[in-house]
């Protein structure tokens, strides 16, 4: 302001109006850069109200989301999350009344997308916040007291984490907090850039540790080529590459009669290392190519792509079919390919993305169950999995590993059917298993941490416990053994092979299968180098 005074000066500016309304223009200029600067950190964004109990959340972006972070006071989502989010308050409130200095607490993040107008999404949404309360829960009250307590949080970066800017900024401020003690961020449930980006910001410039849920892109990871991709990341579902390996294994195919289709839409790790992990254990495969539109839940005209299809495929010697993409694509795939011509039979191979076609209101049933079509896909965990049969390995999980992962579920959801305390509740798709093995991981590094000694671990130290979690002493989780290597990564990780029953409209399991072909050893430990 003392450039426009002197200007003043200089030119002999009268006072009054002239002068003010230059003066006001400068001072507007000013503050908008400085507000873009800043933004989101200190100036709230345009549209703040999201209604009751709010703190901590705001409207962001071009569809004015409510994102950021609650701790279950507030709801993203009535119509889906209302129930599991007021146990988690409930149990918050709990956790942090506890005066006794036994029982100091540490926060846990879930950092998911929390709103969606589909179906099988929303399904998806609250079985991994189940899954994370259940682990929460267990903790608390399940564990022979251990601690420190844990505070459970629901961060929402919004919509294919397209607003996670601001939510990065919150929970790094929770981990420098004295209150909070943030100490890991679980969830990561969709493998496409801004996650990678989220991920980046959290881990390498706030040096959060991180526990990646159903995220299983391949190059979302630490590896021996890229070891600080992501600063202290522990991931404990196998990758698109150790599923494809599983699944080839449990059935080597025979390659004449082996067919790819993949979606080549850019942007979407996923479907990328899916295609290439396919492309890669079956190279003399045939291949067919579609691509979808930008947007994962948008249909397209990719049903009509299928339908053109259907000829080259009836008139091929296939009788397998590998599908890299994402499940819309797929279910418009499989309702296509059950009005083909031809009487030929068909299975149908994809990867753990595919757990969510059995809450899928759109998917043909009907003909799933008419057209001798078969669908089976890798799950990254199922409640049937472990159950005691002849055929059980006796390495690699237990029965008694998901028992305390059922008891949990008895426990705090009081499951009646599919009704329950948290909500509908369905264990068939994966999804609230894996997660509460993500945050259950993230629960063990804490608590190793702090059994040096260290009433309340720091985010290094918390990072660091990961280097335990391998050999003799795994997580042991609900949907198996995590066993970690050298960069974080679960090693020989079960696959459940897993079948849609159309005659029960639900799932089936077909075996257990594994990414080097068998079980791993007592002593669950990488080969050097991974």
């Amino acid at each position: 302001m003392r450039v426009l005074y002197q200007l003043r000066e200089w030119f002999r500016w009268p006072p009054g109006r002239i002068f003010a309304t230059v003066l006001a223009i400068a001072l507007s200029a000013v503050l908008g850069v400085s507000a873009w600067l800043v933004y989101p950190v200190v100036i709230p964004p345009d549209h703040p109200g999201c209604g009751k109990g709010a703190s901590g959340v705001a409207t962001y972006g071009p569809d004015h989301e409510c994102v950021g972070v609650t701790d279950g006071a507030y709801d993203y989502a009535p119509s889906y999350l209302r129930e599991v989010t007021d146990r988690i308050h409930a149990e918050n409130r709990w956790v942090t009344k506890t005066k006794s200095p036994k029982t100091v607490y540490a926060t846990v993040a879930l950092m998911i997308p929390m709103i969606s107008s589909s179906a099988a999404e929303q399904r998806q949404i609250r079985e991994e916040v189940q899954g994370a309360y259940l682990a929460q829960w267990r903790a608390n009250h399940q564990d022979n007291s251990q601690s420190p307590l844990i505070r459970l949080v629901l961060a929402n970066p919004g919509r294919a984490y397209s607003q996670w800017r601001p939510v990065v900024t919150r929970l790094a401020a929770m981990a420098r907090s004295g209150r909070d003690r943030l100490r890991v961020v679980t969830g990561f449930d969709l493998s496409v850039t801004d996650t990678a980006d989220a991920m980046a910001a959290l881990a390498n410039t706030h040096g959060i540790p991180l526990v990646g849920g159903p995220l299983t892109a391949d190059d979302f990871a630490n590896t021996s080529q890229r070891p600080g991709r992501f600063s202290n990341l522990v991931r404990v579902a196998p990758t698109n590459s150790d599923q494809a390996n599983a699944l080839i294994l449990f059935k080597p195919p025979r390659p004449e009669e082996s067919l790819i289709v993949e979606d080549t839409r850019p942007g979407d790790n996923y479907i990328r290392t899916l295609r290439e992990a396919f492309e890669r254990q079956i190279p003399d495969a045939h291949i067919e190519q579609f691509q979808s539109p930008d947007d994962i839940n948008d249909p397209g005209n990719i049903s009509n792509v299928f339908t053109g299809k259907l000829a080259n495929i009836c008139a091929s010697k296939a009788k397998v079919i590998y599908f890299a993409g994402r499940p819309v694509q797929l279910r418009q795939f499989i309702n296509a390919l059950g009005d083909r011509a031809c009487a030929n039979p068909y299975t149908v191979i994809s990867g753990s993305n595919a757990s969510v076609l059995v809450g899928d209101p759109e998917l043909g049933w009907a003909k799933l169950k008419k057209s001798g079509i078969t669908v089976q896909y890798a799950a990254l965990g199922y409640p049937g999995e472990w159950s005691n049969r002849p055929d059980l390995p006796k390495t690699g999980g237990s029965a008694a590993d998901y028992a305390k992962f059922d008891q949990a579920v008895q426990e705090a959801a009081e499951p009646v059917g599919t009704r329950s305390r948290i909500g509908e509740i369905y264990l068939d798709d994966e999804r609230t298993i894996l997660e509460y093995d993500s945050v259950w991981t993230g629960i063990e590094e804490i608590r190793t941490a702090a059994d040096a000694g260290v009433s309340m671990p720091t985010l290094d130290e918390v990072g660091r416990a990961r280097y335990n979690l391998h050999g003799t002493t795994p997580v042991k989780g609900a949907s198996g053994w995590i066993c970690l290597d050298n960069y974080g990564n679960a090693y020989d990780k079960a696959v459940a092979v897993i079948r849609l029953d159309p005659a029960v409209r639900g799932t089936r399991l077909v075996g257990i299968a594994w990414p080097t072909g068998s079980p791993p050893p007592a002593d669950c430990t990488a080969p050097r180098g991974g």
